[in-house]
């Protein structure tokens, strides 16, 4: 009788758990019924975004990649500071670079036109990703929604979670791995980086510092970016096409013009130089994995269910 308690106890307690987690498991038709209008809004939100500043597109991707890494994807990043915390704004990564807002803002109030006090911040991050992604050339993918909005944000998390552009391979590898992210994860979303621009401060030591970089172009570099000084100007990720999502960033590395000493650095490991290697010749390959790695990195810890709240303005706590 005790042995039939006991198993009664396990299953009972089983099933709770996966209870749980399927409360956890974001869905794509979340809104169908009570937000029908969602995605129109958010894809007409983002075209206009990357038509008035094609360099938004890049914009809206990194937001959400810098909201999922600190804490999980809850729209921690949008919120401006309060007098009861320091947001994420002014974090190291984010200071004088994190862009975007004005755009989620936009998109924010006409969802709330639509369906008030429906619609996450965290879910329009996600999507504005995605469809940014998706104008710009790259591929797409369903985006799971049901994500909840943090009611706080924290610049010290920022400061230690987001991967900075001078770790090494090793340090990438155990940031990622830290939020569930495999090897094939970092290398395919380090992909992101075959758009937009970064400043000459996060490239400065790798262009005047390190041997493994093509010596004519960090020699046209230093010139724009010289040993101080000129730390906000900006260079394209990826030379060629920096407004075109394609696997350019790959064929970069394996040339040695990876902006970055994080992207040169992927050709420092063995299973992350194949890769390399493999995506700058196979773009299905690349865009299928890129896809793949933007679903699991959304999944990352979201607020689900009665957790946290949906602000009303994305900017501040409801």
């Amino acid at each position: 009788m005790a042995s039939y308690y006991f198993l009664l106890f396990v299953l009972v307690a089983v099933t709770a758990v996966s209870e749980a987690d399927a409360e956890k498991k974001l869905s794509p038709d979340f809104y169908t019924s009570s937000c029908p209008k969602l995605l129109p809004i958010v894809k007409k939100g983002v075209i206009k975004g990357i038509k008035d500043e094609t360099r938004i597109g890049a914009s809206l991707l990194r937001l959400h990649f810098h909201d999922c890494f600190v804490n999980g994807c809850d729209a921690t990043i949008l919120l401006d500071d309060t007098s009861n915390f320091i947001g994420e704004k002014t974090a190291a990564p984010n200071n004088n670079s994190a862009r975007g807002f004005d755009v989620i803002d936009d998109i924010k109030a006409k969802v709330e036109k639509s369906c008030p006090r429906v619609v996450s911040c965290a879910d329009i991050l996600a999507l504005a990703a995605r469809d940014s992604v998706v104008y710009l050339g790259g591929p797409s993918w369903k985006v799971g929604l049901g994500r909840r909005d943090s009611i706080t944000a924290s610049r010290a998390d920022a400061n230690n979670s987001i991967p900075a552009p001078f770790l090494n391979l090793t340090d990438l590898k155990t940031i990622f791995a830290n939020h569930g992210l495999s090897v094939k994860n970092l290398v395919a979303l380090s992909g992101a980086h075959t758009l937009g621009l970064a400043r000459c401060l996060t490239f400065r030591a790798h262009i005047f510092n390190d041997s493994n970089i093509d010596a004519s172009f960090a020699k046209s570099l230093q010139s724009k970016c010289p040993i101080s000084g000129n730390d906000d100007l900006l260079a394209p990720l990826d030379l060629r096409t920096p407004t075109h999502f394609d696997n350019l960033y790959f064929k970069n590395i394996l040339a040695k013009r990876g902006l970055l000493h994080s992207d040169q650095e992927l050709l420092n490991g063995g299973s992350t130089g194949k890769l390399v290697k493999k995506y700058a010749t196979d773009t299905v390959a690349f865009f299928k994995a890129f896809a793949k790695g933007m679903v699991k990195m959304s999944n990352i810890k979201p607020l689900t269910g009665s957790e946290g709240q949906i602000r009303i303005n994305c900017r501040k706590v409801s």
